[in-house]
């Protein structure tokens, strides 16, 4: 059965697109990101693009948005309204990897969030963790969220290092049927680099 995950972090810029790149490689599977806000001439779609096989197949963005803000800002200054409605998966027989902006509140419109969009498509998670002050926290608040409303995790990505206090006390935390990935810190981003990630990925948790 083909797994179609929707990757969400517990906040901005914690390694999102990358841990999207690898998991997209390691299941040879789509790639979509509904919304992205800003940097279009480069946008996280073209990133994982550059970094996956050939083969790979990206859909196109449901809202390209100029300003890199909250989609909610974004769309408001370019006279868009976001709705719900508008998000329905891509058409594939493949794995499909979604790839959320933001933290699970990052706002669409005034009542809906990127949490209503997992909901909404009916998705599994993928949260991605990283370690800075505070990532406890956010780490337990994103999985309280996700559970409140009865979406279920399939992955835990530990993404760099970690000191062993945070790792015991998120994975106390954590539901003991889910599966955790150890990713390291990547220190030169190649394409090369990545795939030999994605293919230890592949042995050692799919």
């Amino acid at each position: 059965m083909n797994k179609k995950l929707f990757v969400t972090g517990i906040g901005t810029g914690i390694g999102k697109t990358i841990v999207s790149a690898i998991l997209t490689e390691a299941l040879q599977a789509d790639y979509w990101k509904p919304v992205q806000s800003g940097d279009l001439d480069r946008s996280d779609s073209e990133l994982v693009k550059s970094l996956t096989s050939g083969n790979i197949i990206i859909h196109q963005e449901r809202y390209q948005l100029e300003l890199a803000a909250s989609p909610h800002q974004s769309a408001k200054k370019e006279n868009i309204e976001i709705k719900l409605t508008d998000f329905s998966l891509p058409v594939t027989s493949n794995h499909l990897i979604v790839e959320g902006a933001g933290g699970l509140f990052v706002p669409l419109n005034e009542k809906d969030f990127m949490l209503d969009v997992i909901q909404h498509l009916n998705l599994h998670a993928v949260v991605v963790s990283t370690n800075y002050l505070g990532c406890i926290n956010h780490t337990l608040l994103t999985i309280e969220a996700l559970k409140n409303r009865g979406i279920l995790i399939d992955l835990f990505v530990f993404n760099g290092e970690f000191d062993e206090d945070t790792h015991q006390i998120i994975l106390k935390h954590l539901p003991e049927d889910i599966e955790k990935i150890y990713l390291p810190k990547i220190h030169l981003l190649t394409k090369e680099n990545l795939q030999k990630i994605a293919v230890t990925i592949r042995k050692k948790y799919i």
